[in-house]
């Protein structure tokens, strides 16, 4: 904040924020007479939405005083954006701006000015050149950095400057303090050599900085922590270097070609961006770009080969450092200096504990990736001499730079493809399919050191209907041509700080506005399985991950030519975008170390959250999973049959995610945690370090002991205890995961398929699964009679299906499959015959007498239940376990660095809510809550945030997301059932209350077309069951939970009018469309709004009695537009222009609906 006077001597203080669309009008309102003379005629909204930086200063009041606009490139279209350097024939620095708008309250412009410039007596006329053709009616002024904010002054620490620092010490070096004396930083000062320096930098003469410098560095000691090979081990070249294949070759070739150059920039090749082992793409591990820590830890496993440095180290390190805040900002001044300190030395390093906030200095560092198994307690950070250079420039690639970019990427796996796409430029300006490509190089003193192709983005249409791009750009104000797609981006990592400049460069001479990056899903051996499929960009790290959208299910067959056009069948990809706006909007980078136990949808949901959060970068998620990532299995596989689907994620959601892209995965399972340590051992080995630790393993099928031992005279005896931890038998599963199902159903083709009619599975349980295994088994060709299901006693009241009608009809089709089925029977025992690895009889007892069954393979679905080895871990680490792991209302555990959620979890007693658990709610809404409670502790935005109400701090909170269950149940049967969080009860019991709601059914469960709908007592949908042969949409199922049944095209009165005898069909009608758009919360929203203003309120029928559901089908009807509508028309004007709008906007997926244009209106989006 700073302080200005008006010309009425009014002081102000005021702060300075990003400027935002909706601070439009504000913008428009100072304008003067003066400002189209100046700036010409402007439309604020396109000019924000294109800006490269739009700043705002606001009072205390929080009202703004004063906005300016900036791009990079001159206003008044004087020049083509590409070519203005060549126009100003005059170099500027590589961060130049042009204000393109400055608007100030008349009395504080002047003010304004000095801390955003204006124009009098900040901005400098500059004359023209001799002999310039440029239109005298136009004038260049130019603010040049220096004046205002002017590099410090660097020099040796002295004894003197111990009373300046201390001040400064005192302030930021907390941990410092507890361990050093008061004295520490004058024993510094007072003990420096050639090898230790202090440094400080001062403005004016008074010392605002200090820097601790040491030439000793145990680089053997980083190099086994850290992936140290891009930079040579931070070693001086030597001959008997052994970097690895053709790592001498590359620099015997960069020797001979540049000998003639400075020593300078032979330093700047040697330690370029080629790593001098060729590795595949999903083995490079950078800063920017995760790869699995497991296929991480397999490789080097498999590849034993350590480089061999012989020479001795090239870096020193920053051991000490601390600025004043106020000139933080030139953090960077330092390094001139130092680097002259050390002439001998071409790296600088600096160790930074993960859990301190990435400040200044080291943004313009290097992040080095750890290595998988490292151990090391800090972050690495790196910065190279050459990084100091100022001559970074980007141009248009010509055939002369083959050979540098040959030489930049030659060890690159895909080095290939980007020469290819090279030379396609340069010879047709277009891909072989037509598409306009564009290549760009990066040098430094006439050395190519980047290079970049990118492509016009073809399928614009298809980005904006299947990914949440309007949260980052407003597609009206962009033309089609001005999207590109960034096909490859390779930047030698010590000039990775000019990033930016790059990414800016290439969208100015390009002329785009965005770019798009796509990363497609891998299949199982690590090969791309679509062919367009990028190289890596080490750009990745400045941009951000798109959220995918939600579909809607078309009834095409309804449709008719209403139906959307057909999209090209696309392979489903992950979106990561960069504009203009962002480029100048840095990202907070998170070093802590948060480990996630489980890939359950709880564990998933957490980490998308996390990722997919615009303003962080989070470098050091983990995720231990036995099986790694989900998702990796090809889609329709039969195994994914065998378990019911809980609809939180489908293979889409994990390949437009693209965790694999952020996250590390430690593929095991956890035995052990040290609290103390903070570490997590993973399958009895491995240890993984966390500063945060959050568990989310859920409950999982176990191998449980029999209850009884079957004793010759048929009574049983309890004797085995609950937990088995014998060897499990070879045909014993339980299925917990698409990879334990894979593998039951390869056993299965090998082992019993081909038994020609002998041996038994026997499934074992009561829950929902068992119908899903079953269906399954047959659908395989397995015939029902060698298929025995055995359900033991219900815990509850409450069956899996809990619908009569739904559990006849599965009883029916399981009758005339064959399938034999056990009641109330308790399994006693199981016995081995000749082979001790095989299962070959099971025994169960029941209320009369005891049976006995051959078995081939058993599959037991007895009750969840957290894990043997989950307990054992948690337990041990003496974590409060009360039949499952206790939370309080904020996920913590009774360790502060342990969180937790999910069916494992309950809640402590003290809320006297034992009934009440995650269990209860929507796993993917916990995974997102869980996420929102750890992001207030990284994130320093300050975000809205409501305490609890007075006296409401002891009770847990109620999420309100629906629970689905999804499966495919004998006879083919496809099964749906939504339902609000609740505890469960008896469906009978439950519509015996009198003030239950309604319930529509249409159809029956055993024909195959059976529909329930309930409806609350407060008119809203609040559960569906669908039970049909034939499949349905239920992702448009899923959407209608929660909505007013007036919304529904009246649903209550077509019912009760009995117009309604399919709600099949019923939901397939053209005017439910919008409802399923995943924008129609949007417009609720909105409509609401209006609706309980005072102008539509005084309206009569449209008050606060009134229903959407009165309005909307008016609305969203086929034969007339809304805005045509009489005087004598049911729908209000002020409720009419928002769903034309809205129509408008997404008229690519809502073809089968009228509209018009409300006035006004600039255009219509996507």
């Amino acid at each position: 904040m700073t302080t200005i006077t008006s010309l009425s001597g009014r002081k102000e203080v005021v702060r300075t924020r990003r400027t935002e669309a909706n601070d439009a009008p504000g913008v428009v309102g100072l304008f003067t007479h003066l400002t189209e003379d100046i700036y010409g005629r402007i439309d604020v909204e396109y000019l924000l939405e294109k800006s490269t930086f739009a700043l705002t200063l606001c009072n205390e009041k929080d009202e703004a005083i004063a906005h300016g606009i900036f791009l990079d490139y001159p206003n008044w279209n004087i020049t083509d954006q590409s070519d203005w350097e060549s126009f100003l024939n005059k170099n500027y620095p590589l961060n130049s701006l042009f204000m393109h708008l400055f608007v100030a309250k008349g009395e504080y412009a002047a003010g304004c000015s000095q801390e955003m410039p204006g124009l009098d007596g900040v901005f400098e006329k500059m004359m023209t050149a001799p002999g310039s053709t440029v239109d005298k009616t136009f004038t260049l002024h130019v603010c040049l950095r220096h004046p205002y904010h002017p590099h410090l002054h660097v020099r040796n620490a002295r004894l003197e400057d111990y009373d300046d620092l201390m001040p400064m010490w005192t302030r930021q070096c907390e941990i410092l303090k507890e361990t050093h004396s008061e004295y520490f930083l004058a024993d510094i000062i007072a003990s420096q050599d050639e090898e230790n320096q202090a440094v400080v930098c001062e403005d004016g003469g008074t010392v605002v900085g200090f820097m601790n410098l040491c030439a000793q560095v145990d680089v053997s000691l980083l190099r086994e922590s850290f992936d140290l090979r891009l930079f040579h081990g931070l070693c001086k070249p030597h001959p008997e270097d052994v970097p690895k294949e053709c790592g001498l070759c590359f620099i015997e070739l960069i020797v001979r070609e540049f000998k003639m150059q400075a020593t300078f920039l032979y330093r700047v090749i040697l330690y370029g961006v080629i790593s001098p082992t060729k590795l595949a793409l999903d083995d490079i591990k950078h800063g920017d770009f995760h790869a699995s820590a497991a296929s991480l830890l397999e490789a080097e496993e498999k590849d034993t080969f350590r480089p061999i440095y012989r020479d001795s180290s090239n870096a020193f390190c920053i051991r000490i450092f601390f600025i004043d805040e106020k000139y933080e900002t030139r953090s960077l001044d330092f390094l001139h200096y130092v680097f002259k300190l050390f002439p001998d030395k071409d790296f600088c390093i600096i160790l930074v504990p993960h859990c301190v906030p990435e400040f200044y200095l080291i943004q313009s560092f290097v992040r080095v990736a750890p290595s998988c198994t490292s151990q090391f307690g800090r972050e690495l950070y790196l910065f190279h001499c050459a990084g100091l250079l100022k001559s970074f420039n980007v141009r248009r690639a010509t055939s002369s730079d083959i050979l540098g970019v040959k030489m930049l990427i030659k060890t690159l796996s895909l080095n290939e493809s980007i020469l290819n796409d090279l030379n396609a430029f340069i010879l047709a300006r277009r891909d072989p399919d037509g598409t306009p490509v564009q290549a760009f190089v990066a040098e430094v003193l006439d050395q190519i050191v980047g290079i970049s192709v990118i492509r016009d983005e073809m399928d614009i249409v298809y980005i904006q209907t299947h990914y949440n791009i309007e949260d980052f750009i407003h597609s009206n104000d962009y033309q089609p041509e001005e999207h590109g797609e960034l096909y490859h981006f390779a930047l030698n990592p010590i000039f990775r700080h000019y990033t930016k400049h790059f990414l800016k460069e290439i969208l100015r001479l390009a002329h785009k506005s965005s770019l798009f990056y796509p990363i497609y899903p891998q299949c199982a051996e690590g090969e791309f399985q679509n062919p367009f499929a990028h190289s890596l960009t080490s750009a990745l790290h400045y941009m951000v991950p798109v959220r995918p959208r939600r579909q809607i299910v078309y009834p095409l067959e309804e449709l008719g030519i209403n139906a959307p056009s057909e999209q090209v069948s696309k392979d489903q990809y992950s979106l990561n975008h960069i504009n203009r706006k962002l480029i100048m909007v840095s990202k907070v980078s998170v070093n802590s170390r948060i480990v996630v136990v489980g890939a359950s949808d709880v564990g998933i949901s957490f980490l998308e959250t996390l990722v997919f959060c615009p303003r962080l970068k989070f470098n050091n998620l983990t995720l231990i999973s036995t099986h790694g990532l989900p998702g990796r299995d090809l889609q329709g596989s039969k195994h994914r049959r065998f378990l019911i689907n809980s609809h939180c994620f489908n293979d889409e959601d994990y390949a437009q995610m693209s965790l694999c892209s952020w996250v590390n995965v430690v593929v095991g399972k956890m035995t052990g945690i040290n609290r103390s340590a903070k570490y997590v051992v993973v399958s009895k080995e491995r240890r993984v370090p966390y500063d945060y630790l959050v568990l989310c393993t859920g409950l999982n099928y176990q191998v449980r002991l029999c209850a009884y031992e079957l004793q010759n005279d048929g009574e049983a005896i309890s004797k085995w205890p609950q937990s088995y931890t014998g060897k499990i038998p070879s045909n014993h599963f339980t299925l917990n995961d698409d990879q334990d199902c894979l593998k039951a159903m390869e056993w299965l083709k090998e082992n019993f398929l081909n038994t020609e009619g002998k041996g038994n599975i026997i499934v074992y349980g009561n829950t929902i699964d068992i119908y899903t295994t079953v269906e399954t088994f047959l659908s395989l060709g397995i015939a029902g009679s060698r298929i025995h299901l055995v359900q033991p006693p219900l815990s509850s009241n409450v069956t899996c299906l809990n619908n009569n009608e739904i559990e006849s009809a599965v009883q029916e089709a399981l009758s005339e499959a064959g399938v034999s089925v056990y009641c109330d029977s308790i399994l006693a025992q199981w016995s081995k015959g000749d082979d001790p690895d095989l299962i070959t009889c099971v025994a169960f007892t029941t209320h009369t007498k005891p049976f006995q069954l051959q078995c081939s393979a058993f599959f037991s679905f007895a009750c969840k239940r957290v894990d043997y080895e989950i307990f054992k871990a948690v337990n041990d680490a003496c974590l409060v376990f009360d039949g499952k792991l206790v939370i309080d209302t904020e996920f913590c555990t009774n360790d502060v660095s342990i969180r937790a959620a999910g069916p494992l979890t309950k809640y402590s007693r003290r809320y006297y809510a034992d009934e009440w658990t995650h269990s209860t709610f929507n796993s993917k809404e916990i995974g997102f809550e869980l996420a929102a409670s750890m992001l207030r502790l990284f994130d320093p935005t300050p975000q809205p945030f409501s305490e609890p109400p007075e006296g409401m701090e002891g009770l847990i909170p109620m999420y309100k997301q629906c629970k689905v269950q999804g499966g495919v149940l004998p006879r083919g049967y496809n099964y749906l059932h939504i339902s609000k969080p609740e505890v469960p009860v008896r469906l009978d019991l439950f519509l015996a209350l009198s003030d239950h709601g309604t319930e529509i059914v249409t159809g029956k469960a055993r024909d195959g077309n059976y529909f329930r709908m309930h409806i609350n007592k407060y008119s809203m949908v609040d559960s569906i069951t669908c039970f049909s042969k034939e499949p349905f949409p239920a992702s448009n199922y899923i959407s209608l939970y929660g909505q007013h049944e007036r919304l529904l095209n009246d649903l209550f009165y077509r019912w009760n009018e009995g117009q309604i005898t399919d709600l099949y069909s019923y939901l397939r009608e053209p005017w439910s469309m919008a409802i399923y758009h995943d924008r129609f919360i949007d417009l609720q929203k909105e409509l609401r709004r209006i609706q309980l203003s005072e102008q539509v309120r005084e309206m009569p029928h449209w008050g606060c009695g009134g229903g959407l559901g009165d309005f909307l089908p008016h609305v969203f009807s086929p034969q007339v537009p809304p805005e045509q509508q009489t005087e004598d028309s049911p729908v209000p004007p002020q409720l009419a222009v928002p769903a034309v709008r809205f129509l408008l906007r997404h008229g690519a997926q809502l073809p089968m609906y009228a509209r018009g244009r409300p006035a006004g209106e600039r255009g219509s989006g996507r």
